[in-house]
This record gives structure tokens, sequence and C-alpha cells, in this order.
């Protein structure tokens, strides 16, 4: 099906190195003699996440909006791609413009809605905003919405620009209202979804450092299979990278099969030339459905399996904020009202969809609903899926109420998978705590508590694991001969955390292992207190406990001879999986 929408906005480092503001000059040479080696990345496993509640619980629908424009309010600009996790934010509005009897009327925001896919341009302009800002030019709102994953890189590029301004405005996240739910993924062979060892050696295209090259990044992490982010070089033990600037054009690739040539890559040095085509393909709708009405291919990974991933994120100036609080607050308030009038009535659903279609002039209101719902192809493919926010959802995205802070798991997850694949272009990201002002919300959540009363989004775990994503073993040291987990596997534990975090949705086996040493029964008794114990780590951190399995098969799994000292310290592990 041909279509005309443009990239959805979610092209970080491209949008910065286009900018000047923070990536400049070449990050490999074209013709290296000594290479590096291929890059390990992610820390756990993934496998199809159940399907959450959408619905909400609002019980009295609210009016439509007038189609006559309020000037009335904080006059602010808000520039988002075509998305329809911010479905919310043009239902409060009304249209292009706060209508009167729209929420955001009722909120004092006199809001203009901007369609700008060009990441490029969306970062220049915030640039120029808050310099504008800082000079007394403009006394106005400014709004940018970008895809979670690429926040890190964003900020930093945007944060470098401005940062002879002072601290006090420097841009900074500070809202979310929804998310991707299937409609950013992976399509390739079904030979990479059942067996993700044979990414080894393949081709992924796709935007470079956008979310959904980060979801094949996690995915190949979680099994322990190496990346290479050169597209010069090709490394036949990897899986390999290969970049376009816009993401329709690299899904034409795909279903052309583009060829490249690259220098094969062993033992850290280069071997000469080879020519390799497209294996698999990142992208997000419309994008997949060409895909899938091109070449064809399966849903490898997508963000129906890493739930969390993929929040929208709203950023704009400190300073703009903390002079304006009680407006935002009011602005956070209608959006969270309005995404639970869109979970909550179909009707209104339908009537926000054309409104979309409306304000990011594209397509009909029927396509934007057709695509938020998500259209499910067979058991191994989806297209389209997206989802808003209530204040619940807001809520547990940012870890208020006591729940874990699942988007400073993403920032920091994905910040340190790019910066460790592409150190030069981003060297380092804002810390977490300058990067995110939660309080404005926090105080939403504290006056609105009726808001709360909408139902979050909810997961059914199965009752065990059945189907696996991805598996990998790793070794947590306890104390001898007991389940006391030794202080040195912290960051293991961390790690296993975030994991758990960035994957949400998805079941968590945790499965303890030992040699053949000691007594059977003795061994299986230890391997599941082991596994408990991990279990334990979890559940303090927040993990709900019926998410997680635990087994233990004390020696009957070995994976290395037990005759020998190096094999008995390999099958004294933990496996953890992830799956449904």
């Amino acid at each position: 099906m041909a279509t005309t929408i443009k990239p959805a906005g979610k092209y970080a480092i491209l949008a910065l190195i286009a900018v000047g503001v923070f990536f400049g000059g070449k990050w490999f040479l074209s013709r290296p003699k000594t290479v590096g080696e291929s890059q390990t990345v992610g820390k756990v496993t993934v496998p199809d996440a159940p399907e959450s509640s959408v619905t909400g619980t609002a019980e009295v629908k609210m009016g439509f909006a007038t189609n006559t424009t309020s000037a009335n309010g904080l006059k602010s600009i808000w520039k988002q791609m075509a998305w329809n996790s911010q479905t919310s934010i043009n239902y409060a509005t009304g249209g292009a413009e706060t209508m009167k009897g729209s929420l955001m009327e009722k909120a004092g925001i006199n809001l203009q809605i901007v369609r700008q896919d060009n990441c490029t341009q969306s970062c220049t302009d915030m640039i120029k905003y808050i310099e504008e800002y800082k000079e007394g030019k403009t006394k106005d709102g400014f709004f940018i919405t970008f895809m979670g994953s690429g926040i890190p890189a964003y900020l930093r590029g945007i944060s470098e620009a401005v940062k002879e301004l002072g601290p006090e405005y420097a841009p900074v996240a500070f809202l979310t209202t929804g998310k991707s739910f299937g409609e950013d993924q992976v399509i390739g062979s079904e030979r990479f979804k059942n067996n993700p060892q044979s990414l080894r050696g393949a081709i992924c295209h796709g935007v470079r450092m956008d979310g959904d090259i980060d979801l094949i990044l996690k995915f190949a992490g979680d099994n322990n299979v190496p990346v290479n982010g050169d597209e010069k070089l090709y490394y036949p033990d990897a899986l390999n990278l290969s970049y376009s600037n816009d993401f329709l054009v690299a899904v034409n690739d795909y279903n052309q099969n583009l060829k490249q040539t690259r220098k094969i890559v062993r033992n850290g040095k280069t071997q000469g030339d080879t020519t390799v085509g497209i294996d698999m393909v990142a992208t997000w709708t419309p994008g997949d459905v060409n895909a899938m009405n091109g070449r064809g291919g399966v849903t490898i990974i997508s963000t129906k399996k890493y739930a969390s991933v993929m929040p929208n994120i709203t950023i704009t100036c400190k300073k703009f904020l903390n002079d304006n609080r009680t407006a935002i607050e009011g602005m956070i308030a209608a959006i969270a009202q309005a995404g639970d009038q869109v979970r909550s009535f179909d009707d209104v659903k339908k009537y926000a969809c054309t409104l979309n279609a409306e304000i990011w002039d594209e397509q009909t209101g029927d396509y934007w609903y057709k695509y938020y719902n998500g259209v499910k192809v067979d058991n191994n493919t989806q297209l389209g899926g997206s989802m808003v926010f209530n204040l619940a959802d807001m809520s547990k995205m940012f870890g208020l109420n006591g729940s874990p802070d699942v988007y400073k798991e993403i920032y920091n997850t994905f910040g340190k998978l790019q910066s460790k694949l592409y150190p030069k272009d981003l060297p380092e990201i804002v810390e977490y705590s300058k990067a995110v002002d939660k309080s404005f919300l926090m105080t939403v959540v504290s006056n609105h508590p009726e808001l709360l009363e909408g139902k979050s989004l909810e997961v059914d775990y199965s009752d065990q694991i059945t189907s696996t994503v991805s598996s990998k073993d790793v070794h947590i040291n306890f104390e001898f001969g007991s389940a006391n987990i030794s202080a040195s596997s912290t960051e293991t534990l961390l790690d296993l955390y975030s994991s758990a975090i960035t994957s949400e949705g998805l079941k968590l086996g945790i499965y303890g292992h030992t040699d053949n040493v000691g007594n059977p029964e003795a061994n299986r008794a230890l391997s599941l207190a082991r596994a408990q114990a991990v279990k334990n780590f979890l559940v303090k951190k927040g993990i709900p406990a019926q998410r997680i399995e635990v087994q233990g098969f004390g020696e009957d799994e070995p994976i290395q001879d037990n005759n020998t000292e190096a094999g008995r310290a390999a099958n004294r592990r933990v496996q953890i999986k992830l799956g449904n």
C-alpha cells in the first residue's frame, strides 16, 4: 500500500548531526587494517508480551469541542510527528489550535499543534526558542515530542548547544502521553525470530540509532549476539547494522534486497571484501505495511514484546516550565483526562483519530483508528499499534506512587547502549536526574486523585513460560553452599532488573543450575533456593512477584563437562529467560 507519510520523528542522532549541535566527523576509517571487536550489548532476554488492558474507567463521556478557535490562555506551540501515541494531545486541544469547549481551553493553554517529522528542524527550533526565551524575545511556550529511547541523544545535543545560557535554560523532559505498542518493529525472516543465534552474520537495515534499531540491539544483547555498528565492515559472527536517513527508503532497500560491499573482519583484522544483502529492516507504520506488502517477513521483535521501550517523551526549556508552573500542571491534567476519555469510549477514539488526520494532513481518521489499535496479520506479525496514557499510566512510567521508575531504566539502558556502540558520537549522556523533571506530574497526581482512578495498563502474566524469545546464562556469585548472594554480583543483578523493566509485559524465568559435586537432591534444593534469592532481589526492587517463574534443576542440565574445573564452574549458573 503506497503512502506519503514522512519519517515519524525518531532520528535521534541524525537530527543532531544535521543541526551541528553535537556530532561531527567520521567515526571510522574507510579502509581500516586493524579494527576492534564487535560489541556485546544488552543484558537479558525477551519474548512475546501478553495483551495489556487498553481500557479506561471514565464514567462520563465529555462533549466534543466546537469548531471555533479560542485565543485565551498561555500561547504555546507543540511540534509533533505523525504518531498515534499523541492522540490524547490532539483530542484535548480539539484540533490544530485550541478550540472552545476543549480540555486545553479549560486548562488555559492557547496551543497550536504543528506537524514536524524532521527532527533536525525540531532540534534547531528548540535551540532557537531557548535562546529567544533567554533574551526575552518571547514568553510563549514551545514543546517537542520524541520517542523515549532517543531522548538521551537529543538532550545531550541540545544541552551542548545552550549550555552557555546557564543550567536553568537547559532542555528537560517532563511528560509522557502514550507509547508505541507494536507499531515499531524489526521485520525479516522467521528464522531470526525462532533462532536468535542466526542473527550472527545477518544485516539489519534502518535509521542510525533510532528506536527501532534499539529494538534489535536489545534483542541481540539478550541473546548474547555481538553487534557491529560500522557499515563498512562485516563481522561473520556478529549482527551487522546498515543505515538509511529515511525509514521509508530503508524499507524500499529491504524490499529490493539492496547489496553492499564490505570488508570482512576476523580476529580484529580486515581480510578482503564481501557482498551482502539486507536480511531485516527496523521500521514503523507505515513502513511495516510497506515491508509486508513488498518482500514480506514476520515480526522478529517489536514494542509489543519490549512493552515499555518507546514511550513518547515531551521536551521544553526548564526556565519556561518553572515560570509557568500552574499552567503546565493544568495542561498535564487536561491531557491525562483526554487519555482516559480516548481509552474509555470507542467513539471518542474514532473522533480523536479524525483530528489526527486533519492536524497531520495525512490519510483519514479511519486509517489512524485502524493502526491505533493495530492489525494482527497472523500469529507472527502485527502492523501498527499505539496507545495513549491516562494519569495512572503517566505516573507509572515515571515511577510515582511507589512503582519502579520505568523511564529511568529506559533512558539509562538505551543511552548506555548507544554510547557503547557509537562512543565518538555519544561519549556520555545527560544524568537522568538533570534530564527529567517529574515535579510537575507529581503535583498533578497530588492535586487530582480522581484522575488516578483511570485504570493503568495491566499485564495478565501467564502461569508458565511456554514461548521464549531469548535466553542466556549469567553467573551470580553465592556464598559457598548457600543461597546468600555475594556483594560482587550486585551489578549483574541490577542489569537483570533493568532488563526486566525495559521488557515489561513479559514473564521472567529464573532457573538455577549446579555442577555434579555433592548429593543430587541437595544440589536441586540449593539451585532452587538460589533462583528464589534472585527473585526476592527483583521483587524488593518492584518487579511483581507473579511475573517471575523460578525453578531449580540442580546438576541435571550441564552445559559443559563436569570432569573439569572450568566445566563445573560454567555449570554453576543461573539461566534467565523472558517469554510467555
